[in-house]
């Protein structure tokens, strides 16, 4: 999927030893991005960069000076927990100017650009890469994109290089994937999706929840749960009895250990999907605050759990 993606774009043009600089997973990068745990990080001199301090966005400054520093065979960037606009022309500018390849994994963001809602890197990457299953709302896949020259590489090392055979009827689904998201319907989607977003994050900053770097641009949001004396496990399970899904997250800067971590991450997509805008974003905050405010009381929060019932009853999953 995304991660042979990535996997097939390193192989093609990396050796084991080169270096990468990429996202620190917890500043809201991406397991392939270099985590150690992960391949590479095991293949590759990996350096990572991450977001600011101050403003929780990443600092194009602070990258260029460490560029600088490291010399690597390829920049990666990307994430699976950022919510700003990512300016992919200073990537380029940056990599140009150490004569690095520019790699991006778009795979949370590709719907967006697809609909116009987040600007585009296919036009800076040398390499870009997504998933077909989240915001694109398709099937379980991978795809990889790159400049001409790369093409040829690109192929032999997916087959026979990490990958056998074809899957005929994913492939026929990235297609009808594909089909949608030309559609003007997925237009108005994505821009949906931004704005329930924007709306469900500042509903939950008013009722006293801090959102990481103040906001979002994109379809998701970093929730840092510390002021509130939580951490993400305990919000995850909560809200999980009450019907409501996110996951667990490190925010950047964490104090809390990684398997309870300060933050949740809550994305619009699926909500969006069923047909819910502004004034349910607003309700779902409301639900959030009520089950985190009861958390040791079930019977509140299965009072809860019929509210989220009544709601999604009133949007139904489409067709």
């Amino acid at each position: 999927s995304g991660a042979q993606a990535n996997m097939a774009v390193y192989f093609s043009v990396l050796k084991p030893g080169d270096k990468i600089l990429a996202m620190n997973l917890a500043h809201g990068g991406h397991l392939t991005h270099g985590h150690p745990a992960n391949f590479s990080g095991k293949f590759y001199e990996v350096s990572q960069y991450g977001v600011s301090a101050e403003t929780e966005q990443i600092d194009y400054d602070a990258l260029q000076k460490q560029a600088e520093e490291v010399r690597p065979a390829m920049i990666t960037a990307g994430a699976s927990a950022y919510p700003r606009i990512i300016d992919f022309p200073r990537l380029r500018q940056i990599a140009d100017s150490v004569g690095a390849l520019l790699f991006i994994d778009m795979a949370h963001i590709a719907g967006l650009v697809a609909g116009g809602q987040h600007p585009s890197p296919i036009p800076h990457a040398h390499f870009t890469t997504t998933t077909t299953h989240k915001s694109l709302r398709g099937p379980r896949g991978g795809i990889v994109m790159c400049i001409a020259e790369h093409a040829k590489a690109i192929d032999a090392t997916v087959f026979p290089g990490v990958q056998g055979g074809p899957l005929m009827h994913v492939i026929a689904a990235k297609a009808v994937c594909f089909h949608e998201a030309l559609q003007p319907s997925f237009r108005d989607y994505q821009r949906q999706v931004v704005v329930n977003a924007k709306a469900l994050a500042a509903a939950l900053t008013r009722h006293g929840y801090r959102i990481t770097s103040g906001g979002t641009d994109n379809h998701l949001m970093l929730v840092d749960l510390r002021p509130k004396d939580l951490n993400g496990k305990i919000a995850q399970e909560v809200l999980d009895r009450a019907g409501i899904t996110v996951n667990k997250n490190g925010i950047p800067f964490d104090t809390l250990p990684i398997f309870k971590p300060g933050g949740i991450r809550v994305g619009t997509p699926a909500v969006t999907t069923r047909g819910m805008k502004e004034e349910e974003m607003l309700d779902i905050a409301d639900l959030m605050n009520d089950a985190l405010q009861n958390r040791d009381d079930a019977n509140a929060l299965e009072g809860i759990r019929g509210k989220v019932r009544e709601l999604t009853r009133r949007f139904p999953l489409p067709n």
